[in-house]
């Protein structure tokens, strides 16, 4: 079987996890720090389109792109041909050291991409992690200012800082303090929570954050005000309209740095080449990861030039970022996101999907919600006829999709959301089955 073109279909020929991934379980048990977890532990020997296969010959159909990394799929031909020649030519020298020209060229790419049409610069390092420290430092610097503007159920990484910027606490906090200081956490739109309901939601949301920065923090001292064009690990959260575009106004007029956070939102994911777009906004910096690289790691921050430029010599960079195998993977992506169109790819799966999830919460009062755009949906679950959320039957929905081979993932503040990330290159016929697997699996309450 070829890594690059597993067939493309669900296949559960044991139960899963099947005896092969339960022996390396055990295995994992005695070598793996328990701090890291997994969704669902099936044990990957080969993946690509739709579908990935476990050591147990389960074939899944994936809903989850390894958390929206391998848009352009898990073994794309293009990314693989030119990963295996930069590899043979060389895997490291050090950016810092003795520089290449495909981190050259990838910063050009970003720079003529993100939204905007201003002079920009940019630097690669890598995790999305990485890039929001980074993009807080260079605000900093260049506005001498401390103080840094984040929104409630945001998720920004795992880091010192990062983790500071992220709102919720159970995992990524709890136990792992003092954080780091000069954060204020402000109300997101969140349209389904919204006390004023969603038709007021962007412009009360927006005039209350707005408010609540000009008073407790001042907007004279605000470097950087840091928000994901749509929540990703905080439940999908799609913000009302209007809400994006006043924020970045008061930023503009006041001075802050407005930081896109478009790791998980980023590369075509929602049917824009980045989630800002929809909206008509410009940031001042973008930092970018997961799907720039087709699954290797590498990330970005993508700047006006006139912060980027203040950043004195040897103040930004590292060790690894912008290795020279992840580069050539990030040319490879960009091509195939261009020569695909997967930015129509995406809005054409949102067209298959939204639907299909509207009908499915019409038969099921416990889908309080449906939301986001293009490939990046969700449904959130409630106790039926509140906004009470219900964390259990999200898990158990779930495990159903997991048991019958499809991979989904769950999200949110309240653990009760599931979150689809199909891969932008999975075939129509596997997302189709992968729905009908759902609604089985809702059926079957």
């Amino acid at each position: 079987m070829s890594s690059q073109n597993p067939p493309q279909e669900r296949r559960v020929v044991t139960e899963i996890p099947g005896p092969r991934s339960r022996a390396l379980q055990e295995r994992r048990a005695a070598a793996v720090a328990p701090g890291v977890s997994s969704v669902l532990p099936v044990y990957v020997t080969d993946a690509g389109g739709g579908v990935i296969v476990d050591a147990d010959g389960n074939s899944l159909i994936d809903f989850g792109s390894g958390i929206a990394v391998t848009n352009v799929g898990n073994a794309n031909p293009r990314v693989a041909e030119r990963v295996k020649a930069q590899v043979d030519r060389f895997t490291h020298t050090c950016f810092m050291v003795a520089p290449y020209e495909s981190y050259v060229e990838v910063c050009e790419a970003l720079n003529r991409l993100t939204p905007g049409d201003h002079e920009k610069r940019s630097i690669l390092v890598n995790s999305g992690a990485e890039a929001l420290e980074n993009a807080v430092k260079i605000a900093r610097y260049a506005t001498g200012r401390d103080a840094v503007v984040v929104f409630d159920h945001g998720y920004h990484g795992r880091t010192l800082l990062t983790m500071t910027l992220t709102s919720k606490n159970m995992p990524y906090k709890q136990g792992f303090g003092p954080y780091a200081p000069e954060v204020y956490r402000m109300p997101m739109a969140y349209p389904f929570r919204w006390p004023g309901g969603r038709e007021d939601c962007g412009p009360q949301a927006a005039a209350q954050a707005i408010d609540q920065i000009t008073k407790q923090i001042g907007a004279a001292n605000v470097a950087a005000l840091v928000i994901e064009p749509i929540q990703g690990e905080g439940g999908f959260i799609d913000p009302a309209p209007g809400f994006l575009p006043a924020l970045a106004a008061f930023c503009r007029d006041n001075g802050i740095v407005f930081v896109a956070d478009e790791v998980q939102t980023g590369f075509a994911r929602t049917g824009d080449l980045f989630a800002c777009e929809h909206e008509g906004v410009v940031p001042d910096i973008v930092a970018t990861a997961k799907g720039i690289a087709g699954g290797l790691p590498l990330a970005a921050v993508t700047g006006r030039a006139e912060l980027m430029d203040r950043i004195h010599a040897g103040g930004l960079g590292g060790t690894y970022g912008g290795n020279p195998v992840a580069c050539q993977a990030a040319l490879a992506v960009l091509e195939e996101i261009e020569n695909e169109k997967l930015a129509d790819r995406a809005r054409a799966i949102g067209d298959i999907m939204l639907p299909r999830l509207r009908a499915l919460a019409e038969r099921h009062p416990a889908i309080g919600d449906v939301r986001g755009r293009g490939a990046m949906l969700a449904i959130e679950l409630v106790e039926p006829g509140t906004t009470v959320p219900d964390a259990a039957l999200t898990a158990e929905i779930a495990r159903r999709c997991h048991a019958a081979g499809l991979l989904v993932l769950t999200c949110g503040t309240y653990g009760n959301v599931l979150r689809f990330l199909p891969p932008l290159v999975i075939p129509e016929h596997l997302l189709k089955e992968g729905l009908d697997v759902l609604e089985e699996a809702f059926a079957a309450g």
